[in-house]
């Protein structure tokens, strides 16, 4: 896999919208219009390609909602993977032109896609958009460290560190590993006391206790309506990391992910650059195509050399047949007083075992709460007046009915408005899960100590772990209106 060009773009609140960095591979490109042939589209100049990125992306003009080439439905769109209209002759296009955003600055790449232009090869299918967003997301985490927005100075140096780091990470366009937050621009590469021959794009060495950590963790969102017209949509998000610790020259290293029997296919599989092999048929299976069963069901093998530092190993998705959690929630109004009635019930597939597990209720364009007269059956609630947010902590356990019920009423009389949103108005509202379950994932996806194969003559002590946590886990008053989307939650 290779890259043509790379792009980054700032774009702080309030300020000029510029091009802060660009660089472009002449051995790359060449390549690409030999691939190419008769449909070869040249990447035009830098601001050429900063004002269609920024049209693609809705950051060029905010104040206008509609742009026919982006938003029509006819030339909709899969993010991250955009398609530029160049203006040229022929009426080229670029894609897959993949772009990641966060905090200040949006990283943009065009990969070189080996393979006919057309028809045009699904996504899945294309490794290159795999190890290019890793790639993206890397120097994002170089750039942005551990926070989500550097002072302008500290992103002014890395920057400035770019092209030394490239020369390091993605030597000629071609990705080989993904920079250390923070690294030097010059990295000392120490000679290995082994005679195991050391890659030359590795930085160094590591000192201490031998270890191989491998992390699993899925991710559930979901939007439940509690309404026959109105279809309930969730889906499953996994991430494999890996951190990797032994002395002297790191190891190949094979992780293997399996599925219980009746478990459904991975789908979506993004993987490190660092793996070396991979069966085309892991990549295949896609959530933009109808399931048919006869998608590759594991084991999943994934050998790769490891990088010094911690890092996503893999990603995917994965359709489960229900939520872990589903929940009914009804709010109506009753002169000056709301009547609150809320049911969530764990289902039996989930472990009952949670590292938290809280419901946030909050309340929009409304005075603050006067008297909150609200019953729960298990857990605590806690009542913030000043955000007109009821936080029911449900704790560590669902009773053995695997139940929970809430009833009640609340006025509103407080003294100020409380906090407004443009959304919520009327009787919509929703409810907001926040929880964590260890040692289990909701698509039966594992890995243990026996499944890590670390090819070394020392020993080295493997650790592994999975957990289910939620995020954008949403249940909306089924007697309001709610917003609802016409197809797949899209990551």
């Amino acid at each position: 896999m290779s890259v043509r060009a790379l792009w980054i773009i700032s774009h702080e609140k309030g300020e000029h919208l510029s091009l802060r960095f660009a660089k472009r591979f002449a051995t790359v490109e060449h390549r690409a219009k030999i691939l190419a042939g008769s449909s070869y589209t040249a990447v035009p100049e830098d601001n050429t390609v900063l004002q269609l990125l920024l049209t693609e992306l809705g950051l060029s003009e905010p104040d206008k909602p509609f742009v026919a080439l982006r938003d029509d439905c006819l030339y909709r769109q899969r993010s991250p993977a955009l398609e530029l209209r160049v203006d040229s002759p022929g009426k080229g296009m670029l894609w897959p032109v993949l772009a990641i955003s966060h905090g200040p600055i949006t990283l943009a790449c065009l990969p070189l896609v080996d393979a006919p232009a057309e028809p045009r090869p699904a996504l899945a299918s294309l490794l290159s958009v795999s190890q290019g967003l890793t790639l993206l997301a890397g120097l994002q985490t170089f750039l942005l460290g551990s926070g989500s927005k550097p002072d302008s100075e500290v992103l002014a140096s890395r920057l400035a560190m770019l092209p030394s780091v490239l020369l390091q990470v993605c030597p000629l366009g071609t990705p080989l590993d993904v920079p250390l937050p923070g690294a030097p621009s010059t990295p000392t590469v120490p000679t290995p006391a082994e005679n195991q021959k050391q890659p030359a794009w590795k930085t160094g060495l590591h000192r201490g206790r031998a270890a191989v950590n491998v992390a699993l963790i899925e991710t559930v969102r979901s939007m439940q309506y509690g309404n026959r017209s109105r279809q309930d949509l969730w889906d499953v998000y996994g991430t494999v990391t890996c951190k990797c610790e032994v002395e002297g020259v790191l190891p190949n290293v094979m992780v293997t992910l399996t599925l219980p029997p009746n478990g459904s296919p991975l789908q979506d599989i993004l993987v490190h650059p660092c793996v070396t092999s991979l069966d085309s048929s892991i990549l295949t299976a896609s959530s933009v195509d109808n399931f048919d069963g006869s998608a590759f069901s594991g084991p999943y093998k994934f050998p790769f050399s490891p990088p010094l530092e911690p890092f996503r190993l893999c990603s995917y998705t994965s359709q489960v047949p229900v939520p872990p959690i589903l929940g009914s929630y009804q709010l109506k109004e009753e002169e000056t007083q709301l009547r609150v009635s809320v049911t969530l019930k764990l289902h039996e597939s989930v472990k009952n075992s949670f590292e938290y597990c809280e419901a946030h209720l909050p309340f929009f364009n409304r005075d603050q709460f006067g008297v909150v007269d609200v019953k729960v059956s298990s857990g605590q609630l806690d009542v913030s007046k000043e955000k007109n947010l009821l936080v029911w902590g449900l704790g560590q356990k669902f009773p053995k009915s695997r139940e929970v019920t809430m009833e009640g009423k609340i006025s509103f009389s407080g003294p100020t408005p409380g906090p407004t949103d443009p959304l919520c108005t009327e009787l919509t509202a929703y409810i907001k899960l926040y929880f964590k379950v260890p040692d289990m994932t909701l698509s039966g996806c594992s890995v243990d100590q026996h499944s890590v194969q670390v090819y070394s003559s020392s020993k080295q002590r493997i650790i592994t772990s999975r957990e289910l946590q939620s995020k954008e886990y949403f249940i909306w008053n089924s007697t309001g209106s709610a917003p609802v989307s016409s197809g797949q939650m899209m990551l």
